[in-house]
């Protein structure tokens, strides 16, 4: 075993406040110059795992721990947050939890300004790693206003200029469009081929393949079902709770029953006027700052029945269009009229009645000591009966898979949990439009699926609209895709017209995934987008899988 490599043996933890084991016995080896992939179900146990490496646990999350680890041939046990952050590096889920500096450039020199370097060596490593990600141009931002792709490429930038000798990327990819995703991929493909060891949490697997890790691990309620070469990981994994590329689903699936159908329309809109506008955009343009424009004059309707999917790279306005549109920002110039309504004439509060909003950052909306009273909180200022709150409560409880948290306090939960615990906040008030940014953020793929079907069956949602970064999001669920680019929408129709042009997507910084490759080989047979899942019940494509796993996996 080389100096920098990382070994775990025997690892179980419990935490202070559970019953239930988070770890059990957990043993395995990440060699220097290798990529490590983690993949597992949300709540399995892989940021624990995490925490356990840097040394959050036990310095900052208190339990019963056993077993040892050991970086660089040297145990850990009893050092210090400061003295194995030199060692390990991590970039959490949630930027917003690692950011701390008012502008990129402090953010970035915190750590080496703690590790007492001279200014010059501080100021060059700032610039070697922010150039590293291409964000250069961020260094003098205030980090406030950055959109949450941006803070986390400036998280990501905080660590590797500390030059750890092993990194742990929790869900790194989570907050950015694809093809940044690809950038960060690619340089986490660098680092490990420079010799760094690299732990690489990640729900979107697909993604990291391409990168060709050398090692995968498939945890699952606390313990490892599978550790190995990366070949054999889609083996080992359930495919309803891991989403695989879609060729290697389609192989799968094709044994399982018949799926029961997806909903694509909601039930609020078969009833009422069909196409009547709720939201309007008129010539809106804004910007954070003097001489800024971050959105340039945005016309724009959202209609009873759509269900819009925003799409488009980090930085391109989507959140602060979403956020015109819930009345917390006011255009500069033209107006957004909600129910005909002016913005500039009603409060945040008048507009929840008709447009709930789920922030991108869980720690933006949570505050409440437990999940039962986070969601009851904004259908009780919304002066909703008693018995009616309890009874949304439970069944936005049910909707999300929280049974069993309600008493638990949404902070010590984990990111998946507290971004599920959001949405069900939002759904418990039952407005008329239901907004997310980015819904699917560490979730695993029964997770969201399941959640997303069963929002758009609820009654009462005349509309939905999801910023994502995950294409297949939109190719599954969305009737209308809106593209936005440099602050204004570039593209808007059906998912088929707007996603069937990969060249256009790829100006756009999206990159097409293999379910949406694979939708628009069978379109002329199936006239619409659908699920891996259905599309192995076509009885063609079967033999694609293998083709796939020869030149992905090994």
């Amino acid at each position: 075993m080389t100096d920098s490599s990382l070994r775990i043996e025997n690892l179980s933890f419990r935490y202070r406040s559970r019953a239930d084991l988070a770890l059990r016995s957990i043993s395995f080896e990440a060699a220097a110059g290798q990529v490590l992939l983690i993949a597992g179900a949300s709540g399995c146990g892989k940021t624990t795992l995490i925490r356990c490496i840097n040394g959050l646990i036990p310095n900052s999350y208190k339990g019963e721990i056993q077993g040892g680890i050991w970086v660089q041939g040297k145990p850990i046990q009893g050092l210090s947050l400061a003295r194995i952050s030199q060692m390990v590096g991590t970039v959490l889920q949630d930027p917003e939890r690692q950011i701390l500096g008012t502008r990129v450039i402090n953010e970035v020199a915190f750590g080496l300004e703690n590790l007492h370097l001279s200014r010059e060596e501080i100021l060059s490593r700032v610039d070697e790693a922010l150039t590293r990600l291409n964000i250069l141009h961020l260094k003098d931002r205030e980090t406030f206003h950055l959109s949450g792709g941006e803070k986390q490429k400036v998280a990501i930038a905080g660590v590797l200029a500390m030059r750890p000798l092993v990194l742990l990327l929790d869900e790194p990819l989570a907050s950015l469009d694809p093809a940044s995703a690809q950038e960060t991929l690619q340089m986490v493909r660098r680092l490990a081929d420079d010799g760094m060891t690299v732990l690489m949490v990640e729900h979107r697997v697909e993604d990291v393949l391409n990168i060709h890790p050398e090692t995968a691990m498939f945890l699952d309620e606390g313990e490892i079902r599978y550790y190995g070469p990366t070949a054999g990981l889609y083996r080992a994994v359930d495919y309803h709770r891991i989403k695989l590329p879609a060729p290697l689903i389609l192989e799968r699936a094709v044994k399982d029953p018949v799926p029961e159908p997806l909903t694509r329309q909601l039930e609020a809109a078969k009833a009422g006027i069909p196409n009547q506008t709720l939201v309007r955009f008129e010539g809106v343009r804004f910007g954070y700052e003097e001489n800024q424009t971050v959105l340039a004059g945005i016309n724009l309707e959202i209609r009873r029945g759509d269900i819009i999917a925003v799409l488009g790279p980090n930085g391109a306005g989507k959140t602060t269009l979403v956020k015109h549109a819930i009345g917390l920002l006011k255009p500069k110039a033209g107006r957004v009229l909600v129910d005909g309504r002016d913005t500039h004439q009603i409060s945040v509060a008048e507009v929840a009645h008709t447009l709930g909003y789920v922030f991108q950052s869980p720690s933006h909306m949570l505050f409440a000591e437990t999940v039962r009273a986070e969601l009851a909180f904004g259908p009780t200022n919304l002066k909703h009966p008693p018995e009616e709150i309890e009874k949304d409560v439970r069944e936005a409880i049910r909707i999300v898979h929280l049974e069993g948290f309600e008493e638990n306090p949404p902070l010590a939960l984990s990111f998946g949990q507290q971004k599920r615990v959001s949405i069900a906040a939002i759904l418990a008030m039952r407005s008329r439009i239901l907004v997310m940014d980015e819904p699917t953020a560490g979730q695993d793929y029964k997770n969201y699926m399941e959640f997303m079907d069963a929002i758009l069956k609820l009654p009462g949602f005349e509309a939905v609209l999801f910023i994502t970064h995950d294409i297949d999001l939109a190719v599954i669920y969305a009737n209308r895709v809106i593209l936005v680019n440099h602050g204004q929408v570039v593209r808007d129709g059906t998912p088929e017209e707007v996603l069937k042009d990969l060249a256009y997507l790829e100006e756009n910084r999206l990159v097409p995934t293999s379910l949406l490759k694979t939708n628009l080989e069978l379109y002329a047979h199936t006239r619409s987008f659908q699920r891996a899942e259905d599309l192995a019940h076509l009885g063609v494509l079967q033999n694609r899988s293998d083709r796939y796993q020869n030149s992905t996996l090994q």
